[in-house]
């Protein structure tokens, strides 16, 4: 926050707070005490920085209020009562559906809450407000709302308000715009990126840039692997707008300067999109330090003991995965070795406890040759499980308390445009879409018949995968129109899975995007009940991308 107020002039300071696992995390906060559920580092943020943000005219806005925004608000308050200011609070809610989650007939989860919109913020900020906090707002809603109310823009103004929900997508995760997790990082000086900035425009048009002299890279490519992180199809369902991947343009505008423009928005779906956070039970994990010859007969041994010595109360999971790490004729004893971790699952935390971690260690001197674990043994842990759900729009309050305690109610948009969006159906529908969305016939035909080279497809594309609960994503961008042509034409859906076995057997659809010069690949479970229960060593699909960089395919040598 200090470094955004002091490197160069800002109007509006936002931050994202809420990912999927931090709901969770406030959600176990709040039932230890109902007074928290709420981004205390927002607080220990803003006790530094606070005067000068009323110093300088900055207004803030942010998600930081979780599950408690009241509270926020409240200790904000405080705050600021102990460093002798007066901002002018707000506070955005309305999302917790928790108390009525029995009667919506979303179950009984820990958490439950409905992904809210911008135009509480915008009245907010309208009525004078200096810091606005909002509870579960989409992560671009802090984006589009301080826009909305500068420009001015309607309701309907679908087309400029995605253009706002575009930009937002793209600075929403901080430094993964200006460098950071880039999968060209080699060809920038990156260092210590600095947060990106999005200056908007009156028609939703913006620029992505960073204060000067701070570190990292605005790039189309930069700009490109952010717009791809966690979506879907080309259209981007949002409580506001729904936001036509497929029509962003991007241009270079200068060093670290790129220009966003041409996104197309159509009615939101008259729906809203409710996160849903339960208790899945308990979780524990050992893993085995295999080094040598017979490395797959050693873990059959250790499988084979474990699996005896727990068949008195079997857990209700154990999944084993063998890493092999290790190496022939390996210098040192690590490059030697392989992994074997095994995790439990189990809704009696005595069964996930000591019961199974101790049963790991007690075959110490009774296994294979060169027994270790990497840890001593654990107790269980309780984990989450993230689902979601959808409910109309009109049954979710979307409620603003402005400084001096009123209240505002945001109604929901006009029936009649939210059900004649073409975003409710979700996804690409293909050559066929009456609303004219990006098929397979956008895409440039590749024409290339000269010689290939076994190569890793990372020379010739770039990626970025992420998650949203059990889903992985996996966007895929090349950086020359032949490359796209080739790319497009080579890596199917079928081809993916070829590349990466992990998804095999899971439904996978693949998106185009040719504007960006992209596809995106979007695998339906692969990701398990989401990162808390995730089996998976990288349980948020975060390296996927990479990964898939990494194999090998038969690239034309003309565009190497």
């Amino acid at each position: 926050m200090r470094e955004m107020l002091e490197g160069g002039p800002v109007d509006v300071l936002t931050g994202d707070y809420l990912a999927e696992l931090t709901m969770l995390i406030l959600a176990r906060d709040r039932m230890k005490d109902p007074a928290t559920g709420y981004a205390k580092t927002f607080l220990r943020q803003l006790e530094q920085c606070l005067g000068t943000v009323l110093d300088r005219g900055v207004t803030v806005v942010t998600n930081a209020g979780g599950l408690n925004p009241a509270g926020l608000a409240q200790a904000l308050g405080a705050l600021a009562g102990r460093l002798g200011l007066s901002p002018r609070i707000a506070q955005v809610t309305g999302d917790d559906l928790l108390g009525r989650a029995d009667e919506l007939g979303l179950g009984a989860p820990l958490a439950a809450n409905a992904y809210l919109g911008a135009w509480g913020i915008a009245h907010a900020l309208r009525q004078g407000a200096d810091i606005v906090v909002t509870g579960r707002v989409t992560d671009a809603s802090l984006i589009v709302g301080p826009a909305a109310a500068h420009f001015g823009w309607a309701r309907d103004d679908f087309d400029a308000l995605a253009g706002a929900v575009a930009a937002g997508h793209v600075i929403e995760c901080g430094a993964q715009a200006t460098g950071g997790n880039y999968a060209f990082f080699a060809e920038h000086d990156i260092g210590l990126p600095g947060f990106p900035i999005a200056e908007m425009h009156a028609d939703g048009s913006s620029v992505i840039t960073k204060h000067p002299g701070s570190g990292g890279a605005v790039t189309t490519g930069t700009v490109t692997a952010q717009l791809l992180y966690e979506v879907d199809g080309p259209r981007y369902l949002g409580p506001d707008v729904t936001t036509r991947l497929d029509t962003v343009v991007l241009t270079d505008d200068g060093p670290d300067r790129v220009r966003i423009t041409g996104v197309r928005g159509e009615a939101p779906p008259p729906t809203l999109k409710v996160g849903l956070n339960s208790l899945g039970g308990f979780r524990n994990d050992v893993t085995f330090l295999i080094t040598g010859l017979d490395v797959e007969a050693k873990a059959a041994l250790a499988r084979t003991q474990l699996e005896a010595s727990l068949k008195r109360r079997p857990p209700a999971e154990l999944v084993w995965r063998l890493a092999r790490t290790d190496h022939p004729d390996a210098d040192g004893q690590e490059e030697a070795s392989a992994l074997l971790h095994a995790t439990v699952k189990d809704t009696d935390p005595a069964v996930a406890g000591r019961a199974f971690s101790g049963a790991a260690v007690e075959l110490a001197l009774s296994s294979y040759p060169g027994f270790t674990l990497l840890a001593p043994p654990g107790d269980a842990t309780p984990f989450g499980v993230f689902t979601s759900a959808a409910v109309p729009a009109g049954l979710v309050p979307h409620l603003v308390v402005l400084p001096d305690g009123t209240e505002h109610t945001i109604e929901p948009l006009n029936g009649d445009l939210a059900d004649a969006a073409c975003g409710t159906t979700g996804g690409s529908l293909g050559s066929n879409d009456p609303c004219g969305a990006a098929s397979d016939a956008a895409v440039p035909s590749w024409t290339g018949r000269g010689p290939t080279r076994r190569a890793p497809l990372g020379l010739v594309a770039g990626a970025r995968s992420g998650d949203k609960g059990g889903t992985a994503n996996i966007g895929v961008w090349a950086r020359s129109d032949a490359a796209y042509a080739w790319l497009a034409a080579t890596l199917t859906a079928d081809v993916l899975v070829e590349l990466l076995p992990e998804a095999a057997g899971r439904p996978v659809a693949r998106h185009v995007l040719p504007n960006l010069r992209a596809l995106n690949f979007v695998v339906d479970g692969l990701l398990g009940d989401g990162v808390s229960a995730g089996t998976r060593f990288d349980p948020q699909g975060k390296g996927l991308g990479e990964w898939l960089r990494s194999r090998h395919v038969d690239i034309p040598e003309e565009l190497l």
